[in-house]
């Protein structure tokens, strides 16, 4: 599908007649007709500043919205150098069939194009932002569908075991009510993608510090989400397993801050398994007995069993 989209640029600048955007009309241009191809290559340069591109993507989306066709698929062709990365960082681990991620990819660009205002700063970083969200959605729903079967008999496939994704532990969030979609892209595309937070900002229209604070409260909540102890509720049908982790006090109450439930060590096995970046910045609660706890060897030590009785201080018999 970007083949295509790389393609049809290319063979809009071919021949005696290329498209060309007025450079005149584009504040920073040359005053020449400017082809597409070597527009391109213009914007990508370390010298054409942030209103220069935002004044080129402000001529290129009206003449879209105006004339479609042709320029909208210059649009396209010029967004390549963002959509590329994108696409690639939503599928870089996905195992399942990568054509409708970069079809939602491309569908969020153009959808874009209609919608993007013109009138503020970081057109080309919003266009980004909605190609990304539409990506992030289709990869929702890529892993949440059942996996395909091969024939109606009764053999069953497996599904495939996506380790190692990063936005698989976001996705997880969200569908546990943690973090909403929009969080999880906020996090995925600055932490893990290329997008910086000042970009960011800019593509949402808000203020620095505010997203600053939007992605922190968020990490937050998924820090503790796979961190904390969850208290699960008791079945009255089975007895109580026995508690032995606490070898010092084996008939003394467990500390709270001690107690790893079964949902906590789940939570733990998926975020290890998905994502190890993540797994690392997760700290396990540290038992009193481990060996680099410096609790153990504290106080004073006592007997594993109680001294037995001499016979100086057993009962004496009955005179009767």
């Amino acid at each position: 599908m970007f083949d295509v989209a790389a393609s049809t640029l290319e063979w809009l600048v071919t021949g005696p007649h290329p498209v060309c955007v007025d450079g005149a009309s584009i504040l920073g241009l040359p005053s020449r007709p400017i082809p597409l191809d070597e527009l391109g290559a213009l914007l990508l340069t370390e010298d054409c500043t942030q209103a220069t591109r935002d004044a080129t993507w402000t001529y290129l989306i009206a003449r879209a919205r105006a004339e479609g066709g042709t320029w909208t698929m210059a649009c396209v062709g010029l967004a390549m150098p963002v959509l590329l990365p994108v696409a690639a960082q939503l599928t870089n681990r996905f195992r399942g069939d990568k054509h409708d991620i970069h079809a939602a990819v491309l569908t969020g660009f153009l959808d874009g194009l209609g919608e993007v205002a013109l009138d503020r700063p970081a057109i080309l970083v919003r266009l980004r932002w909605a190609a990304y969200r539409a990506g992030y959605t289709a990869l929702r729903e890529a892993l949440d569908a059942a996996p395909p079967m091969e024939d109606i008999g009764f053999r069953s496939t497996p599904p495939h075991r996506p380790g190692g994704h990063p936005d698989l532990v976001l996705v997880t969030a969200v569908r546990a009510g943690v973090i909403t979609t929009d969080e999880a892209a906020l996090i995925s595309a600055t932490r893990f993608g290329e997008l910086s937070l000042t970009e960011a900002a800019h593509a949402r229209g808000e203020p620095y510090k505010a997203v600053q604070k939007t992605r922190h409260r968020a990490e937050q909540r998924l820090t503790r989400y796979l961190t904390e102890p969850v208290d699960e509720p008791a079945d009255d049908t089975s007895p109580p397993a026995p508690d032995t982790s606490y070898r010092g006090h084996p008939s003394g109450p467990r500390h709270p801050a001690l107690r790893l439930s079964h949902t906590h060590r789940q939570r733990l096995r998926t975020v290890t398994r998905l994502s190890p970046e993540l797994a690392k910045k997760f700290v396990r609660p540290v038992s009193p007995n481990a060996p680099k706890s410096g609790v153990s060897a504290r106080g004073t030590q006592l007997p594993a069993h109680p001294p037995r009785r001499s016979a100086l201080t057993q009962e004496a018999r009955s005179c009767d």
